[in-house]
C-alpha cells in the first residue's frame, strides 16, 4: 500500500500522483500535498479582542465604517447575528438589518 493520503472531498483510499498534484479516481478531485499540509493547520480567526470567532456567531461593529456605495455610515455597536468567516482580506461574510448582505474584516467586530 501506498502512504498517500486519502482524499479530502470523498475520503477514497485510492489516491495517487500525477506530477505534483494528487487525483482521486472516485470523485477526480485533484489538490496539491502542499494544500493538504496547509488545511492541516486551520486558521483562526481572531476579533479585536483576541476571542476566537466561529461561524454563527453574533458579534458587534466597534467603530463607525464607511459602506462603499451606500449614503449612510454602519455605526458602531450595530449587531450582527450569524456570521460565516471566508478566507481573504475582509474575512466575515454577514447580512446586516438596514444594509444588505456584506463583508467585515475581523479586526472591527467584537464577540458579543
Amino acid at each position: 500500500m501506498s502512504d498517500l493520503p486519502n482524499c479530502p472531498k470523498c475520503n477514497s483510499e485510492y489516491t495517487y500522483e500525477v506530477g505534483t498534484l494528487l487525483t482521486c479516481p472516485e470523485c477526480a478531485h485533484e489538490w496539491s500535498a502542499s494544500t493538504e499540509q496547509a488545511e492541516e493547520k486551520a486558521r483562526v480567526w481572531k476579533d479585536a479582542n483576541g476571542n476566537i470567532l466561529q461561524d454563527g456567531d453574533t458579534v458587534t461593529v466597534i467603530k463607525d465604517l464607511k459602506v462603499k456605495g451606500a449614503s449612510s455610515m454602519l455605526k458602531g455597536g450595530t449587531k450582527v447575528k450569524n456570521i460565516r468567516l471566508i478566507d481573504g482580506d475582509h474575512d466575515i461574510d454577514c447580512k446586516i438589518d438596514g444594509f444588505g448582505p456584506m463583508q467585515l474584516k475581523s479586526e472591527f467586530v467584537r464577540k458579543a
